[in-house]
């Protein structure tokens, strides 16, 4: 298979992966080396790169080596991995504001099947991250029902 780009800057060097990643998968592949990426950071647990479709410069992506599509699917080891990475890649650029954004599921906006983390560097009011959501009224009966409800859930549960 040809790789979507190539460039002799861009990182190919194979390794051993995980028997946890799905061949099909875009950044499965990009952990195997399969396709090249802009490989800034590698872990036990994660890999982290530069997005080829940035919203600033800067913006990385973190992603487990461990295939799932949502959150919970993703053993905590991989999970506990991913934010020093962020705060080491924040660090790095120096960044003062930044997102760090997940996304789960079509409807939440995301579009790789596979746990992945940005770090979005917000450098000024036009680049970077927009984000906006209509906040609502609290009913804070409503909220205290929620609230005892998710206790119990969470009572026993990891």
């Amino acid at each position: 298979m040809e790789p979507l780009i190539s460039a002799p800057y861009l990182t190919t060097t194979k390794m051993s992966a995980p028997a946890t990643l799905d061949a099909a998968c875009i950044f499965c592949k990009i952990i195997k080396s399969e396709i090249p990426s802009f490989k800034l950071i590698e872990t036990k647990y994660s890999y982290a790169f530069l997005d080829i479709q940035p919203t600033a410069e800067g913006h990385a992506l973190i992603i487990p080596k461990y295939h799932g599509a949502k959150l919970h699917d993703i053993p905590d080891e991989f999970l506990t991995d991913a934010m020093p990475i962020a705060k080491r890649l924040a660090k790095a650029m120096k960044l003062d504001t930044y997102n760090v954004l997940q996304n789960n599921g079509k409807i939440a906006h995301q579009e790789v099947d596979h746990v992945h983390f940005h770090l979005i560097p917000k450098r000024d009011e036009k680049s970077g991250l927009i984000v906006g959501w209509p906040a609502q009224e609290t009913d804070f009966d409503k909220l205290g029902k929620l609230h005892k409800e998710l206790l119990a859930k969470l009572e026993g549960s990891d």
